[in-house]
C-alpha cells in the first residue's frame, strides 16, 4: 500500500515490529537469539497485551450493540481476560530487576504493556487497575514520560457505522 506521501505504508503491529528490527538493527526491540529465554518472555508479554486489547475491543463493541442483542456472559468473559492479563502484567512488573520488563533496555515488552494500558486509559478509564496494581501504574506512568509515548497518545475514535 502506498501512503499519501508516495512511500510504502507500514501497518499491523507484528509487521511493524519486523520492519523496525530489519531496518534499524542497531536498536533492537527483541533480545537476540542468544538470549532465547528473554526473547520468548518479551513475546509472551506481547501476546498477553494483544489479547487484552482484543478482549477490550470485543467488550466495547458488545456494549455498543442494541440492548436486546447484548450478551452479558460474553462481556463477562472478555472482562475476565482483561483481569487475568492485568494480573500477569502486574506480576511481571513486580519481578523486573530494572526499569524495563525484559533485559536492560527499552523494548517490545515495554511497548506492548504501555500500549494496552494507554488504550485502557482511553476506552476503559473507569477500570480500577491503577488502584489494584500501584506498581503497574507507576511503571506505566514512567513509560508515558517517554517522548515516543507522548507523541503517540491514543485517542478515542468516533464510529460512524452502526455496530450490529
Amino acid at each position: 500500500m502506498i501512503s499519501e506521501d508516495g512511500k510504502t505504508a507500514v501497518y499491523e503491529s507484528h509487521f511493524i515490529l519486523e520492519w523496525l528490527e530489519a531496518k534499524h538493527p542497531e536498536h533492537p526491540l527483541i533480545p537476540p537469539a542468544s538470549q532465547i529465554d528473554d526473547q520468548l518472555f518479551a513475546k509472551q508479554i506481547e501476546v498477553v497485551a494483544d489479547g487484552m486489547c482484543d478482549a477490550l475491543i470485543l467488550a466495547f463493541f458488545e456494549s455498543e450493540r442494541v440492548p436486546e442483542k447484548r450478551s452479558q456472559p460474553w462481556t463477562d468473559r472478555q472482562q475476565r481476560k482483561v483481569a487475568g492479563g492485568l494480573k500477569a502484567l502486574a506480576q511481571w512488573v513486580d519481578q523486573k530487576k530494572g526499569p524495563y520488563l525484559v533485559g536492560d533496555h527499552f523494548g517490545l515488552a515495554d511497548i506492548a504493556v504501555g500500549s494496552v494500558l494507554g488504550f485502557m486509559a482511553v476506552r476503559a478509564s473507569d477500570h480500577p487497575w491503577r488502584s489494584e496494581y500501584p506498581a503497574l501504574k507507576q511503571y506505566w506512568e514512567s513509560l508515558e514520560e517517554r517522548q515516543s509515548f507522548k507523541d503517540t497518545v491514543p485517542r478515542a475514535q468516533a464510529f460512524k457505522d452502526a455496530i450490529v
